[in-house]
């Protein structure tokens, strides 16, 4: 058999997901270029680099040393360094998208006006600003609600909400101290989804439908976070979007590729649509230019085929004739956080699992020491609960988060039938 050298660049829980899909592929070994040590990826691989997911020409010494084939890239800001570009220019496969496509998600402002040059459907009323107080003038000159959202990273903790998460003189503070580059655009009313996909740069495969939680505690109450948990339904569909508001966002996830291909820089890799679904169809909340964090632990948990495969069909442009299929299961996977999360979170401190049972474990910021495992700043680790019904998935989820010793915390109400039930209604309300 063929041996497939793949590198995993990234450190949290989606980078622990791909490298355990990665390592039950045939033939395939993984490496992998960490910020910090997971201990997770670190038993997958059989060497590892620890350094900043942007350095990427150290990242690329170590490919050339260790005769890498393909790298993975979980999260956006070495794509936003390029590190798609050097690797590819010394014969490294990438799943991922070069610098200027990964714009999509790394300049909002790009991707506005991308799908306006395109008409593609979708896409709210917007306003690109570059000034401080020509965005503030125009905020207070109307009488709207706008989502006030920087135009670069923020890993997805930078949208202020009017009338949600600030008022008029909060959302005027946050646009001084994000130096006023900002996309003011209209608010939506409706319920989110995520459409994840598979792209070689013409050919878009998508995954199952995944609804996150953002906000930090329960009843959705908080700040926003990188993501509390999320879930996925046995049918891959979320009963309160439509077969044709499906339909919808997958023909935009379509359109897009065609607009950056069109534009001369194919999109390839991992394609990101987080949607609102509204009274009138879904609308384009943001792209992002790879896996979620967490939804890549629950369609990858759901992952049937080879992993090895779909990376060659994606870098050889081969996806529609590359076999891709997902378990028909529910998954819930809940986020455990240090106490005090997202604001100020207890880091250094010991926790310890508990019994599991059959849910997946998942690390992402932790430090493991013997059987004891080390809070840091950030999400500490996730377990995915799989299930033939959601209630089922929730309870495995639940069990095995709750019996965590130790200053930490999750969201118990993460794939509740409460929630979903929640959402239904919310729907058939507005609709």
């Amino acid at each position: 058999m063929i041996t497939m050298k793949v590198l995993v660049v990234g450190s949290g829980g989606r980078e622990h997901a791909i490298a355990q899909a990665l390592a039950k592929s045939r033939g395939v070994v993984v490496y992998a270029a960490m910020s910090r040590l997971n201990p997770g990826i670190a038993s997958l691989s059989a060497d590892h680099l620890i350094i900043r997911e942007t350095a990427v020409q150290e990242i690329a010494t170590f490919c050339s040393t260790h005769n890498i084939d393909y790298a993975f890239i979980g999260p956006e800001a070495p794509l936003e360094a390029g590190i798609v570009d050097l690797l590819e220019s010394q014969g490294v496969k990438c799943v991922g998208p070069v610098k200027a496509a990964a714009r999509i998600e790394t300049d909002k402002a790009f991707c506005r006006d991308l799908m306006k040059r395109h008409s593609i459907p979708g896409l709210p009323e917007y306003y690109i600003f570059r000034d401080t107080e020509k965005a503030i003038a125009f905020l207070k000159t109307t009488d709207k609600e706008y989502a006030i959202k920087p135009i670069g990273l923020t890993g997805g903790k930078g949208v202020r909400i009017m009338g949600e998460h600030v008022d008029l003189d909060g959302a005027c503070t946050y646009v001084r101290e994000i130096n006023g580059e900002v996309v003011i655009e209209e608010r939506f009313i409706g319920e989110e989804f995520t459409l994840q996909a598979f792209v070689d740069g013409t050919h878009l495969i998508p995954m199952p439908l995944v609804q996150d939680h953002k906000r930090a505690f329960e009843g959705d109450t908080g700040p926003n976070t990188g993501g509390m948990g999320s879930y996925t339904l046995a049918d891959h569909r979320m009963p309160f979007v439509t077969e044709e508001e499906y339909d919808q966002a997958l023909s935009i996830m379509n359109l897009v590729v065609k607009a950056l291909a069109s534009e001369g820089t194919p999109y390839c890799g991992i394609l990101y649509g987080q949607f609102m679904n509204t009274a009138k169809g879904p609308m384009v909340i943001e792209f992002n230019a790879r896996f979620g964090d967490p939804e890549a632990m629950n369609v990858l948990s759901l992952l049937s085929s080879d992993m090895g495969d779909i990376v060659k069909g994606i870098t050889s442009g081969c996806l529609d004739t590359t076999i891709i299929t997902f378990d028909n299961k529910a998954t819930v996977c809940k986020y455990i956080v240090p106490e005090g999360y997202p604001d100020a979170p207890q880091s250094g401190k010991y926790i310890r699992k508990g019994e599991s049972g059959t849910a997946l474990l998942y690390y992402a910021s932790v430090i493991a020491d013997d059987d004891r495992l080390i809070t840091q700043s950030s999400r500490t680790m996730a377990y995915v609960g799989i299930g033939d019904t959601l209630k089922q998935a929730e309870q495995i989820a639940e069990t095995a988060s709750a019996a965590v010793e130790g200053p930490v915390r999750h969201r118990r109400d993460v794939g509740t039938e409460e929630v979903l039930n929640k959402r239904i209604k919310h729907m058939q309300e507005l609709r």
